[in-house]
């Protein structure tokens, strides 16, 4: 009998050894447009997040992380494929996402996760690769928007931010717990138009924002930076972006009518009180002061900072509820819990919104990571990675071995402290939306740990050089300076040698 039993306790412990590592949960926090400039663990004093600083502290955080395509659509299907878009066919806002391809949802889920997307998707088609989803349509509403779910769309009162993360929380309860999970949140916010919950609409009153040293760019030696259309003076809308209304005296302007049709048509009554008591104040203050010329471009940028900020406040609370439930559930131990955006954003710098350039403050985005037990990563990374790279890091991480044509290389060895060798010397990046709203060239260029080589096309013919450790904010071109011959010549090879990896057609 005894011999029964001992051999009976050594099978269960050789199959208890023999067990395969438990996969970890994989929960996906993306921004619309999140400069890394307003995330404060990244040390800008522009604002403060301590919830998502929270996931910096706990985990890790990429000092050099950046997108190949800025913009919405084309970044998120790279993120998707783990391809650059000339791969995945994704290059701008207005093609359709072929959702036929692989992405790594559809290979998780072949692997047994539970999948869901949940906020915004943008790619036009249907998502697919998901158990479940439940998106916006198009951009989307800040103020009680509309769902797409199981072939049905409908309106849910409420705050986009708050009504996401409500849904990503119900979701993780409802899932079925005998098997790991892949939760995508895609927030609306800080997208353009900027609106604000109601709950936010006091904050940062009477804050005066730094002004970036370059917000009054004269875009010397840079040709394509003089043509765009994305300046915070010239380009900012008084009332569709900064919320005044009655610029013209008695006569409303067509985006003033369609923000008044918002107010109308989409918000409750309650929501719409809070909203007019907040923004009939400031702009009787602006109609009873004019600002002109340097003075109301400076006007608009702190408008600008104070609702773009203000909408940040939001996506910050509502992580700090998520990481709150996912603690009390006893899930954070097994679950990577990722935070970035789909893109960088211009807080001024150049004197700009918006995104697109190869420019770092586009080029750039936030990531943090929070990690499962199983890995043992902590602080700073700074080694450079790309949103390609995340296919093949969350496949890795459940054990499913990513295809071969995946541009992106898996981040686990830095997420493990095991990196052997050299890390990727080198980014590729590829802007394609042109002709478009904001009227930025199509370019492409190479992004090394110290220099940058650009090359604009199409209708222009413009190629630009920057030093980065000696101009980081990417003022002087030193395409001509005779000095950075040599360093050009090495720039040219290097992006001719990506171009080729990546099989990218010739323009």
């Amino acid at each position: 009998m005894k011999h029964i039993v001992a051999v009976a306790l050594f099978l269960a412990l050789w199959s208890c050894a023999r067990q395969e590592p438990v996969r970890p949960n994989i929960i996906y926090i993306m921004t619309d447009d999140h400069g890394y400039q307003a995330v404060s663990a990244y040390g800008s004093g522009l604002n403060k997040t301590p919830n998502l600083d929270r996931i910096a502290d706990e985990g890790i955080i990429f000092r050099n992380s950046f997108v190949c395509n800025s913009i919405c659509a084309p970044s998120r299907a790279a993120m998707l494929t783990g391809k650059h878009s000339h791969a995945n066919g994704h290059i701008d806002n207005r093609v359709r996402f072929d959702s036929s391809q692989v992405t790594f949802p559809k290979l998780l889920q072949q692997a047994g996760y539970q999948t869901a997307l949940i906020g915004k998707w943008h790619l036009k088609s249907e998502p697919t690769g998901f158990d479940y989803w439940s998106i916006l349509p198009g951009q989307g509403s800040y103020y009680n928007p509309d769902f797409i779910e199981k072939g049905r769309t409908y309106r849910q009162t409420g705050y986009a931010t708050t009504i996401i993360t409500d849904k990503a929380i119900e979701w993780i309860q409802q899932r079925d717990t005998a098997r790991p999970f892949c939760l995508l949140i895609h927030h609306k916010a800080p997208h353009r138009n900027w609106m604000p919950d109601t709950m936010d609409l006091d904050l940062y009153d009477g804050a005066v924002f730094p002004v970036p040293d370059n917000f009054f760019d004269t875009y010397e030696g840079r040709e394509a930076a003089t043509l765009q259309e994305m300046g915070i003076s010239k380009d900012m809308r008084m009332s569709y972006d900064l919320k005044i209304t009655g610029t013209d005296g008695d006569s409303l302007t067509q985006s003033e009518k369609d923000y008044i049709w918002y107010l109308e048509h989409r918000m409750t009554p309650e929501q719409r009180t809070a909203w007019l008591r907040e923004y009939d104040s400031i702009s009787r203050e602006f109609l009873a002061g004019r600002p002109e010329g340097d003075s109301l471009a400076l006007y608009k940028l702190n408008r600008y900072l104070t609702d773009y900020l203000r909408t940040i406040e939001s996506v910050d609370r509502n992580t700090g509820r998520l990481l709150d439930y996912l603690e009390s559930a006893g899930l954070l131990e097994n679950t990577l819990v990722v935070y970035t955006s789909d893109q960088g954003f211009y807080l001024g710098e150049h004197g700009w919104f918006d995104k697109r350039f190869m420019y770092e403050e586009s080029f750039r985005t936030p990531l943090m990571m929070r990690l499962p037990s199983s890995l043992s990563a902590h602080g700073d990374i700074s080694e450079m990675v790309q949103n390609i790279d995340y296919a093949p890091t969350f496949l890795e991480l459940a054990g499913v071995t990513p295809p071969p044509d995946m541009q992106g290389v898996s981040l686990v060895p830095l997420l493990s402290g095991k990196k052997k060798g050299k890390w990727r010397d080198a980014l590729y990046y590829h802007y394609y939306e042109y002709p478009a709203e904001h009227a930025v060239r199509r370019h492409y260029g190479v992004r090394t740990d110290r220099y940058k080589l650009i090359h604009f096309y199409n209708d222009i013919d413009e190629w630009e050089l920057y030093d980065l450790v000696e101009d980081p904010h990417e003022m002087n071109n030193l395409i001509d300076d005779p000095e950075y011959d040599k360093v050009e010549s090495n720039l040219r090879k290097r992006l001719a040698a990506l171009r080729k990896e990546y099989n990218v057609p010739e323009e």
